[in-house]
């Protein structure tokens, strides 16, 4: 199953996670893909529930232009442009050269902490 890893990280603990992947790529060692986030407040602007509605939908139907996934879900075409194209940007969606679009994963993983590392 491929996954990506999502995170809501400190500074510090962003910096150490990139140093360990980056580690890790060197050795050769396979890696999780990962984003983080430095708040909750970024995460849920970033990935709202329309915006996972929205990557479950791809996931379902690919092959299909953000033209046609406005009209089969029923939204104003500027938003789900919008909400595309961001979702590109943070990699959970991917477009083609025709515009159609995809689901690279089949799982989201969302890590968050209530209580700083010791």
């Amino acid at each position: 199953m491929n996954r990506i890893e999502i995170e809501v990280l400190n500074p510090v603990a962003g910096l150490e996670g990139f140093a360990a992947t980056w580690r890790k790529i060197r050795s050769g060692k396979a890696v999780v893909p990962r984003l983080a986030f430095g708040s909750m407040r970024d995460l849920f602007s970033a990935i709202t529930e329309k915006r996972l509605e929205l990557v479950r939908f791809v996931a379902k139907n690919e092959e299909l232009n953000t033209r046609q996934i406005a009209q089969q879900l029923r939204r104003d075409y500027k938003n789900v442009y919008t909400d595309v194209k961001d979702l590109v940007e943070l990699g959970l969606l991917e477009r083609d050269d025709q515009g159609r679009l995809s689901a690279p994963f089949d799982e989201i993983v969302i890590h968050a902490s209530v209580r700083d590392a010791a």
